[in-house]
């Protein structure tokens, strides 16, 4: 289990790969349109000395051609995405763009003529392009790419080139040598990295189509590939309920065993969100200490879970609590509250920041605790700072607050429970960097003293956003305890950057969240009312993603990409070749 956050991490870290394309196919009609214009220019005023007069006639010709055959390029690919189209279309105009300027460039430092050979050349290099970003992430067979490849450089070439020198400049057997070679090259490249990942992984491009076909909402293929690598194990979920006498409407904090993801929108990636409303928007679903290996693949898991949480058990009940233990050690801080016999959690770096806590410092605090004759302890991940994984100090450090905490709570007297819960449901609060779910708070009331726990459905949380909310409470005089986030992958936009999502604070000030968490605080607050705890268990039987799978997909993406630096550095060397000839 300890090697799959490794795994993640360097997935993750290749998602800045997949912003190379625009933001927008608007952006990739209106550049590629004006890449064939410099196309065009190039080619009839420094190749065939054309005079400027003449040349606006044949430029908006080959802009019509391209245009129209980017309509018809959509009839080729697997999901017929007109935006995909545009994008492979604006890189290979500029590749042919770059080959035709740095040919003039060529001729001036060398002191020659331009040579024709490299417009053919070009569009030969335009259409090997096309070879690999069909059948890698459009889905067509290599085939069938060759079949297609010069259906919109030839018609470009026909439209811009005169046409007697149509013959001659395609039966260039330098041309020929060099355009043909190139095309053998990416078709070399295509089979090499869909085979990367193998026997772990049958096809990498497949793997890859499914991911962008997900971009767009359509999540079958990712969840099919993704269910037929998991595997089915029992996961548990451990829940307080806090029930008013009077009556009114409960509260729960869940723990679930599971782990938001993979990504937004395939499988669990909203599953905070989902437990949230089906406890009738009336909770705060914490992030436990697991990792991404706990993924569930699909939606009917997502569903086979959330049936099944309704079979929770009550496991211990009772009226009192401690007041929370707070243990600063170093980096580390542990806030704990004891229900019964059932220790409460809180683990965090904040405002330094980690990765999901890794498993075993899960299994030394609940052996600790065991030792010590508490039942089961209910330990949550803050996952409220950016970091990296966690250091072995730092790891320390925790284990060692942890420890004191459940120490100290032994000692503590319990006093009656009062609470009050509110959230942001009917609130103006949508934000990029916040999920379905809103923010929540939760106030107890313990001992004559009040005390706030603060909640938001979101994925992480900008580091110093936390001490910054908690200070402003402190200057109204309220303790906020804590401020956790669900840890969700799910995303209200795409975000453009290289984590893939926004984190809690990096689009909304801490000044706005806090105004917002202190108008819930005193909703919370006005609605304290005595209650008893119940702690809930359950125990699930579904199918998780499992580690295998993550480094399948790691080893796919590394051995891709050195095959890749390795083919295109032997390309850029062979086509500076071309220069000189």
């Amino acid at each position: 289990m300890e090697k799959a956050p490794d795994d993640v991490s360097n997935i993750h870290n290749r998602f800045s790969l997949t912003l190379v394309n625009p933001s927008s196919h608007y952006f990739s009609l209106f550049v590629s349109l004006g890449v064939a214009a410099i196309i065009s220019l190039a080619t009839l005023l420094g190749y065939f000395g054309t005079n400027i007069e003449e040349t606006w006639h044949v430029v908006l010709a080959v802009i019509t051609v391209l245009f129209l055959t980017q309509l018809l390029d959509t009839r080729f690919t697997k999901k017929k995405e007109y935006s995909k189209s545009l994008h492979s279309s604006l890189f290979a105009n500029m590749l042919w763009a770059a080959t035709v300027l740095l040919g003039l460039l060529a001729s001036l430092v060398l002191s020659k003529e331009p040579s024709l050979f490299l417009i053919t050349f070009g569009m030969f290099l335009f259409a090997s392009f096309r070879i690999g970003i069909y059948t890698t992430t459009l889905g067509v067979s290599i085939k069938r790419a060759w079949a297609i490849c010069f259906v919109q450089p030839l018609a470009m070439f026909l439209a811009l080139v005169p046409q007697d020198q149509w013959i001659p400049m395609l039966s260039d057997p330098l041309a020929l040598g060099y355009g043909v070679s190139f095309m053998i090259i990416a078709s070399v490249w295509s089979i090499l990295t869909d085979r990367a990942g193998r026997p772990g992984m049958e096809s990498t491009h497949k793997t890859i189509q499914a991911y962008l076909a997900s971009q767009k909402n359509d999540h079958t293929e990712a969840e099919e590939i993704m269910e037929q690598r998991s595997s089915e194990t029992k996961v548990a979920t451990s829940q307080i309920r806090l029930s008013p006498q009077n009556g009114g409407k409960e509260f729960r904090m869940v723990l679930p065993e599971i782990h938001p993801g993979p990504y937004h929108p395939v499988g669990g990636s909203n599953i905070p969100y989902l437990i949230y409303k089906n406890l009738s928007s009336s909770a705060m679903v914490m992030h436990s200490i697991s990792d991404h290996a706990l993924n569930l693949p699909s939606k009917n898991e997502v569903e086979n879970y959330l049936k099944n949480l309704e079979n929770s058990k009550i496991k211990e009940e009772g009226l009192q609590c401690t007041e929370p233990v707070t243990v600063q050690i170093n980096k580390a801080r542990v806030i704990g509250l004891l229900f019964g016999k059932n220790p409460l959690l809180f683990l965090s770096l904040s405002p330094h920041g980690m990765e999901d806590i890794p498993n075993y410092m899960k299994n030394e605090i609940e052996q600790y605790a065991k030792n010590r004759n508490y039942s089961k302890p209910l330990i949550v991940d803050c996952h409220n700072a950016m970091g990296e994984e966690i250091s072995n100090e730092d790891g320390e450090d925790m284990l060692k607050a942890a420890k004191s905490c459940l120490d100290t709570l032994i000692t503590k007297d319990s006093f009656p429970i009062e609470f009050g819960y509110a959230n942001s449901d009917n609130m103006d609060v949508w934000t990029e960097d916040l999920g379905m779910g809103g923010l929540g708070i939760v106030c107890l009331k313990i001992n004559e003293k009040k005390y706030f726990l603060g909640w938001a459905d979101a994925n992480n949380m900008e580091n110093g956003v936390r001490e910054k909310i908690i200070d402003l409470f402190a200057k109204k005089d309220l303790q906020l305890l804590e401020i956790c986030t669900s840890d969700t992958h799910y995303a209200p936009v795409k975000a453009r950057n290289r984590n893939g999502y926004y984190q809690l604070g990096l689009i909304t000030s801490a000044d706005k969240l806090a105004k917002w968490f202190l108008e819930i605080a005193s909703n919370a607050e006005s609605n304290t009312s005595t209650a008893k705890f119940e702690i809930l268990e359950n125990e699930t039987k579904v199918k998780v993603m499992g580690q295998g799978i993550y480094e399948d997909y790691s080893r796919a993406l590394d051995n891709s990409l050195k095959i890749t630096k390795v083919f295109m550095i032997g390309g850029v060397g062979f086509f500076i070749t071309s220069l000189f000839v």
